[in-house]
């Protein structure tokens, strides 16, 4: 069994002492953004039990790899290359869509009709290529860089189950998370995956077990990489379960501070900033147990008792249905989308970071909605 699933009771008989332990500080000092709410708990924990099916999205999306990946079958690669087919398709056609519409003679009814069915082809063909593009592409950097597939080079290497496997494991896992982890924050198609985690407004244990479902789309550097050193898959697999299970009780609000431990561990206090929607704090402390790579990469942040952390998105979900907190920013990252004009500002709005798909969303729509000063004369259109 995974070691982080089978720990499970550790979770919740820690989540009950922490509960009794902010109910009692809420009786003496008032309530707080780390008190458990009920819809709130209720839709983490939901988060994580759907978040147990992330192997089997993994699975499927296994079957997109456009080239044989196993003797099973089914995988032989044929469906991933008919996938690839309707990708260079839709963008095909989206293409000539973008010029048919451009060159539309809006002047006319004609062309008026004509930009309109142009239109309707872009979107459609536009969310089409990048959504099915980035499942393949996701899943073929995944086949390629698994630790089972490295592992059949890798093996005749091996290190053994010796203090160095171990050690190169551990913090080759924890240095491809930092990056992982900060590509979530700054890639908006892999913020998307990784938005529920950071959907609620309160922070205790419970936040640590909401988890996204689409988990296997947001890994980019191949934490299987030090299979090929010779660290075998069973050590990496442990590793993984070691690093999630640590991160977990760094969700709490009820340790302040570790010390000079707060100098090289991921701690509470570092992951509360990183939970923050406070401007200082966004963006800030990805580690998963070394806080030195933030130190190192520059996104370190120390947690300042002036300035409370505010928990939560800079635009909250407003919901705890599992579907709305799972999908709303998949939904607005395609909307943006299908209502691109052009290629740059589609790959823009699922490559760069949100902060820049926010803006431009804005920028776009007051484009839209400005009065032409030749059909309302006298009005300011400023």
């Amino acid at each position: 069994m995974d070691l982080s699933v089978a720990v499970t009771p550790l979770y919740f008989g820690s989540m009950a002492w922490e509960r009794r332990a902010l109910k009692r500080r809420t009786e003496l000092h008032g309530p707080t953004a780390a008190d458990y709410l009920q819809p709130d708990t209720t839709a983490s924990l939901g988060m994580g039990v759907l978040s147990l099916t992330t192997p089997i999205t993994a699975a499927l999306a296994a079957y997109t790899v456009p080239f044989r990946t196993s003797n099973k079958r089914g995988r032989s690669g044929r469906i991933g290359q008919v996938v690839v087919g309707v990708v260079a398709a839709a963008a095909i056609a989206t293409t000539v869509a973008d010029a048919v519409a451009a060159k539309a003679d809006t002047a006319t009814e004609a062309g008026r009709r004509a930009k309109a069915r142009a239109r309707k082809v872009a979107e459609v063909g536009g969310v089409t290529a990048i959504a099915a593009g980035g499942v393949v592409l996701t899943a073929t950097t995944a086949a390629l860089t698994s630790a089972s597939r490295l592992w059949k080079k890798g093996k005749r290497l091996d290190m053994g189950n010796g203090v160095l496997p171990w050690t190169l494991a551990m913090v080759w896992w924890d240095l491809a998370y930092y990056w992982n982890h900060r590509n979530q924050h700054e890639v908006r198609a892999m913020w998307a995956v990784h938005v529920p985690h950071h959907s609620s407004e309160h922070y205790n244990l419970s936040t640590a077990l909401r988890q996204p479902v689409a988990g296997a789309f947001g890994v980019w550097v191949p934490y299987g990489l030090v299979a090929r050193m010779g660290v075998r898959p069973s050590i990496i697999e442990t590793s993984r379960a070691l690093n999630l299970i640590y991160q977990y009780w760094i969700h709490t609000d009820t340790i302040r501070t570790l010390g000079p431990a707060e100098e090289v561990l991921n701690t509470p206090s570092h992951h509360r900033v990183h939970h923050g929607r406070n401007k200082r704090y966004i963006d800030r402390n990805h580690a998963g147990i070394l806080i030195i790579w933030d130190r190192l990469f520059g996104t370190f942040q120390r947690e300042d008792p002036a300035e409370p952390v505010i928990y939560g998105l800079t635009k909250n979900v407003e919901s705890y249905n599992l579907w709305t907190v799972s999908t709303h920013e998949y939904r607005d990252m395609f909307r943006d989308i299908a209502r691109s004009t052009n290629w740059r500002d589609r790959l823009g709005f699922a490559l760069r970071t949100p902060g820049w798909a926010y803006a431009r969303r804005a920028e776009l729509d007051a484009a839209d909605t400005v009065v032409p000063e030749t059909v309302v004369q006298g009005v300011s259109t400023c």
